[in-house]
């Protein structure tokens, strides 16, 4: 087994880590060079930065966000949040971003994923994909914060973003977000059943064993933010808990 990734997550809107559930009511949860430099200190493998308010507000990513956290970290930092365009990712790239996450605008123009691919390469395009369960066994993506359904179909999706070049899933429940009900497994086993690239869970832990349940559905890294924001645990006390279980993971 590959050593699996722990990778607190900042969703920012206005210049601040906010927290809710399913994407609503939103609580404000701190500064996002602060949070970066305690996660890294507690030992989180990577930083996920998404600027939820920018693809409603038409704007890229704020840029001196990213700078502000780049500034507190020696980690890998992945940045989302409104890209429409190469020239965002390249923007990104440039202030301190290491991978860029596209959602929306890759349903909108899937050859954006090829072209981020091809430019950028495989290691730095990251699609995230926003999913809903619409029957027993069937998904469908939402878009725009998760105001918006689509056509798509999750798996036919999770396909072919990565016949386009994608190297990494971000897949986040938008039934389990914010709730502490553990991640959907069933969607991870749906998705990680379909595609060899790898998948970080999202949406729904509470407690390490929910990160445990993630790895053995497939998932080859697991994304919290209010399991970490609201102090329930560190990282390195997530990361104990899981050796406990037989997960491997970077001391």
């Amino acid at each position: 087994m590959l050593t699996v990734r722990i990778i607190p997550c900042l969703d920012v809107k206005d210049g601040q880590v906010v927290k809710g559930v399913r994407f609503q009511n939103l609580r404000d949860a701190g500064s996002p060079a602060e949070l970066a430099r305690l996660y890294e200190e507690q030992g989180a493998d990577e930083l996920v930065l998404l600027d939820i308010s920018a693809t409603q507000e038409g704007r890229a990513a704020r840029l001196s966000t990213v700078e502000a956290v780049r500034r507190e970290l020696s980690i890998p930092l992945t940045v989302g949040g409104g890209i429409q365009s190469l020239h965002d990712v390249q923007s990104l790239l440039e202030h301190g971003a290491d991978r860029v996450s596209v959602n929306t605008a890759a349903v909108l123009r899937p050859q954006l994923v090829d072209e981020m691919a091809s430019r950028f390469g495989t290691q730095c395009t990251v699609v995230a994909m926003d999913v809903r369960q619409e029957t027993e066994g069937r998904f469908r993506v939402v878009v725009r914060s998760g105001t918006r359904e689509t056509e798509r179909d999750a798996q036919d999706w999770a396909r072919e973003i990565e016949s386009r070049g994608a190297g990494e899933i971000l897949l986040t429940s938008m039934d389990r977000d914010g709730t502490r009900d553990g991640y959907d497994l069933e969607l991870l086993r749906t998705i990680t059943s379909v595609v060899a690239i790898p998948v970080i869970a999202s949406g729904g832990a509470a407690g390490p064993e929910h990160l445990v349940d993630a790895v053995r559905a497939g998932a080859s890294a697991v994304l919290a933010a209010s399991l970490f924001h609201d102090s329930d645990y560190t990282v390195s006390q997530v990361k104990q808990s899981l050796l406990q279980q037989e997960v491997e993971v970077r001391s």
